[in-house]
């Protein structure tokens, strides 16, 4: 039988219980039965992954970057509308990008931590926490009130690959945290994929080495919907591409001859991070490509 072993309130007023599940009951996660070494007990506050339907992995490094956060959000949006679970760990970077980008699609999301689940870790997240157990839940093979201690990260990640269908790494340094889950879904036996990244970036060498050592090329959320056996979303009618103010205003400025990063900030009088945001979400919609560092073309 499911234990009740406290309550906690969020921000809403809503109270939510901490259920322990033991491995030997039947709401134990199904995906984690077949697998050595998996905790034998979970406690979850909110609800765990429907069993019936695809979940995703989506894990990186926590000091990413613009990039890496609008891959992240974008593919976990965009699989979250096709109805896939998305499951990560709550970390800085991409962890929260990916969650967020399954909350945005009004998708479930899932988060597995390194300490009690009464306990909001990275603290900063509190807002994003909240709206994980609305939407989905947090789960931990650690006690309630158990602190966020370093030893626990690298366990966890088998429980986040455990409960995948298959792992995306968006980036990862060469010895980053999320090669650990990397590691876990290939002895579980899960797919593995990855974004190819840019060349030289040391955000991109883990995931460069994982494509090298036999790791699918995530280049389009379609890929992985594929991988799923979805049809996802190649059969909707095309969307036309809409581009917002500031889109528009380095889009204008951006021609078939190369223009530098620099140039655009002189032109378009914007601050460069502003503009090298813009431009992460041209290339993402198809609008622009670098060439070379900092160097972009229009793509038609």
């Amino acid at each position: 039988m499911e234990d009740t072993y406290n309550r906690k309130k969020t921000t809403s007023g809503k109270e939510n219980r901490i259920q322990y599940i033991r491995q030997e009951e039947p709401g134990y996660p199904k995906r984690l039965r077949f697998h050595r070494g998996m905790p034998g007990g979970l406690y979850v506050l909110g609800r765990l992954p429907e069993e019936d339907r695809p979940s995703v992995a989506i894990v990186g490094a926590r000091r990413s970057d613009s990039y890496g956060n609008a891959v992240a959000r974008r593919f976990a949006r965009e699989l979250a509308e096709e109805g896939v679970q998305i499951i990560s760990g709550m970390a800085w970077g991409i962890d929260g990008m990916a969650h967020e980008g399954a909350l945005e699609a009004g998708g479930d999301t899932f988060a597995v931590l390194g300490c009690g689940v009464d306990i909001c870790y990275p603290a900063g997240h509190k807002n994003l926490y909240e709206r994980i157990l609305r939407q989905g839940g947090v789960l931990s093979e650690q006690p309630p009130g158990m602190a966020p201690l370093a030893g626990h990260f690298p366990a966890r990640n088998r429980i986040i690959s455990g409960l995948s269908d298959l792992v995306l790494v968006v980036e990862a340094r060469e010895r980053s945290g999320s090669l650990i889950t990397a590691d876990f879904a290939l002895e579980q036996g899960k797919d593995i994929f990855a974004i190819p990244g840019r060349v030289g970036d040391t955000l991109s060498q883990g995931c460069l080495n994982l494509i090298r050592q036999g790791a699918g090329v995530a280049d389009s959320p379609q890929i992985i919907l594929e991988a799923l056996g979805l049809v996802g979303r190649k059969n909707r009618e095309p969307d036309k591409i809409l581009l917002a103010k500031d889109e528009n205003i380095v889009y204008s400025w951006i021609r078939l001859q190369p223009i530098s990063l620099e140039e655009l900030v002189q032109k378009t009088k914007m601050p460069a991070g502003k503009v090298l945001k813009v431009l992460v979400e041209l290339e993402l919609k198809g609008c622009v490509r670098e060439i070379q560092k900092n160097d972009y073309i229009r793509t038609d």
